[in-house]
C-alpha cells in the first residue's frame, strides 16, 4: 500500500487517481500509524512552506516523516512536498524546513517581461544520473510544473534531473538512499508521469 500524506496542501486527489489508474493500491491519511505502516510514502503537496510545516507541526507528522526516510521505504516528494523537504525556504518571509535534503528553496527572478513567474506548464528534464524512477523516460522528457520558488541543492550528488527556467537551472529531481523527489506533477504529466509513478510503485531502494 502506498500512503499519500495528507497535510492539508491540496493536489491529493490527482495523486490518488493517478495511482489508481496504474493499478496501485493507495490511501490518502494523515495518520502516523498508517504513513509508518505503509510499503511506499508519497509526500504531495500546493501551497505555501509556511502554512505546510505549521501544519505538519500541528498534525505530529514530522517525525513520522523523518523516520520513514530512517526506515529506508520508498518515499517520493512532489511540488511543495519537495520544498519543505530541504533546510529552508525564502517563502513567506523565511521557512526553516524538515531538513532531509542539503540546500535551500529559492524564488526565481527575471527581469525580462516575457518570463511568468510562477512557472506554469510544461518543460524539459535534463537527466543527471540514471535512477530506478526515471527508468524508461527518455532524458529530456517534458513534465508539469506550477511553481515560483525552486530547490537550490547545497551537493551536486543529490541531483538527479535539472530543469532550466527564468535563468537558472534548478533541480527538479533530487535523491538519496529510499527518497526521490521532484519539482514537478508526475500525476499532470501524462504517460511519462504515470511511468514514473509506476516505477516508484514497483521501486526497491538499496540498503
Amino acid at each position: 500500500m502506498i500512503a499519500i500524506i495528507d497535510y492539508n496542501a491540496g493536489n491529493l486527489t490527482s495523486v490518488r487517481l493517478a495511482l489508481e489508474y496504474i493499478g496501485a493500491d493507495c490511501e490518502i491519511t494523515s495518520d502516523p500509524k498508517h504513513i509508518l505502516a505503509a510499503e511506499r510514502v508519497i509526500f504531495p503537496g500546493v501551497g505555501a512552506a509556511g502554512a505546510a510545516m505549521a501544519e505538519l507541526r500541528k498534525l505530529g507528522l514530522l517525525d513520522t516523516i523523518k523516520t520513514v526516510v530512517d526506515n529506508n521505504t520508498p518515499f517520493l516528494g512532489i511540488c511543495l512536498g519537495t520544498q519543505v523537504i530541504f533546510e529552508f525556504s525564502e517563502e513567506d518571509g523565511g521557512t526553516a524546513c524538515i531538513g532531509l535534503v542539503p540546500g535551500a528553496v529559492k524564488r526565481f527572478s527575471s527581469s525580462d517581461p516575457m518570463c511568468k513567474i510562477p512557472q506554469i506548464g510544461w518543460n524539459t528534464v535534463q537527466i543527471e544520473w540514471p535512477h530506478p524512477l526515471f527508468e524508461g523516460i527518455k532524458d529530456s522528457s517534458e513534465f508539469y510544473f506550477v511553481h515560483s520558488y525552486y530547490p537550490s541543492v547545497a551537493a551536486r550528488s543529490y541531483v538527479m534531473g535539472q530543469t532550466e527556467y527564468a535563468g537558472v537551472c534548478f533541480a527538479s529531481a533530487v535523491g538519496i538512499g529510499s527518497l526521490f523527489a521532484v519539482q514537478f506533477h508526475p500525476e499532470r504529466s501524462g504517460r511519462v508521469g504515470l511511468k514514473m509513478l509506476e516505477n516508484f510503485s514497483k521501486w526497491v531502494p538499496l540498503c
